[in-house]
């Protein structure tokens, strides 16, 4: 995931959007106030052991990223911020009752993104409010973590340092990818992409530290994953082509919609007994499931499959797999998505 606010984006926007990029450098000031160097971190005495021993897993993490992954990582997460609470920024979704199209907002220097990021919990609920009153489908989810595109020095933060390993290595290879690789305006092309090179850096770092069963159950964690992610996809393909049948009334729109939803929450509840529960499949069905909820899965992993194939294809060279992906900066959109999706097995 990733955010940029700045004060040359306040420059450019109109007054109705001051308030949000306002809201933005606010909270990005925030983090770099906050912010301490690693080093002195680590040799505090009221540092806790734990903590200490996951800035130790990161800079191990970090080395690795530069030198076997290619990626940017000089300079990055050398500082440490602990925030005061469980996520960073918390993300508002919206697509119409009846699309599963996201609604696309357009920010200086990134283009259109299928998102609204805020700093605090209660300027994203007023936004997902708003939206609702407006008749879209809406989800609000916290984010742990965001890249600012090399733009700033990213800290490490107290939201995300406490995963476990194996998901820690993901989540620095997928927010560097970022800084390596960015297309402007083209969401699911870049989430997608940072994915499939956050899993591999992961793959990777485990097997190179010769952690060989916990490289085992993130590859079981990973399969189990894709699983429900493939019911998702497969949940918003029914939905696409209910509402592309335009003689239908609203009230049979809503009702077929309704009971799409249900059949998928059921397959997965079956999905996770298989899998003994691990999932917590009814957790995430806590919160609604819509057509804003299920483009957020089609964001980070509908291209996913095309990506690995990619990457696969060459052999795994990563110097060369990232040159084939800068290649399709000239492409549009839609035609980088095509070719992608036409890789996948």
């Amino acid at each position: 995931m990733f955010i940029l606010g700045g004060l040359t984006g306040i420059l450019l926007c109109s007054c109705s959007t001051l308030h949000f990029y306002s809201q933005a450098v606010a909270g990005q000031v925030e983090m770099m106030q906050k912010a301490q160097p690693v080093a002195r971190v680590i040799v505090s005495p009221k540092t806790k052991p734990l903590l200490k021993q996951k800035l130790a897993t990161v800079s191990d993490i970090l080395s690795f990223a530069a030198t076997e992954m290619h990626l940017p990582a000089k300079g990055q997460y050398e500082r440490y911020s602990d925030l005061g609470r469980s996520h960073v920024v918390w993300v508002v979704f919206a697509a119409p009752e009846f699309s599963v199209a996201p609604k696309t907002w357009r920010y200086p220097f990134l283009g259109k993104l299928t998102y609204r990021g805020f700093f605090k919990e209660s300027l994203a609920l007023q936004e997902a409010a708003k939206l609702k009153a407006e008749g879209y489908d809406v989800h609000v989810a916290g984010v742990d973590a965001y890249s600012t595109l090399g733009f700033l020095r990213d800290p490490l933060l107290n939201t995300f340092i406490g995963r476990d390993d194996a998901d820690l290595a993901e989540l620095i290879c997928h927010e560097l990818t970022h800084q390596r690789l960015y297309l402007k305006g083209d969401t699911d092309f870049n989430e997608a992409f940072a994915t499939a090179v956050g899993q591999e850096g992961a793959r990777r770092w485990l097997k190179a530290r010769g952690r060989l069963k916990d490289l085992a159950q993130y590859e079981r964690d990973l399969r189990a994953e894709r699983a429900f992610v493939n019911l998702a996809l497969a949940t918003r393909e029914e939905l696409k082509k209910i509402y592309a049948a335009t003689d239908e009334s609203r009230e049979s729109e809503l009702s077929q919609k309704q009971a799409v939803l249900e059949r998928f929450k059921n397959r997965a509840i079956t999905l996770d007994q298989r899998h003994q529960g691990s999932m917590s499949i009814e957790r995430w069905f806590n919160k609604p499931v819509n057509n804003a909820r299920l483009a957020t899965l089609s964001t980070y992993f509908e291209m996913l499959p095309g990506f690995e194939a990619m990457l696969r294809r060459g052999a795994g060279n990563l110097e060369a797999y990232f040159n084939e992906v800068e290649s399709m900066r000239q492409l549009t959109v839609a035609a980088r998505r095509q070719r992608i999706l036409s890789l996948a097995p």
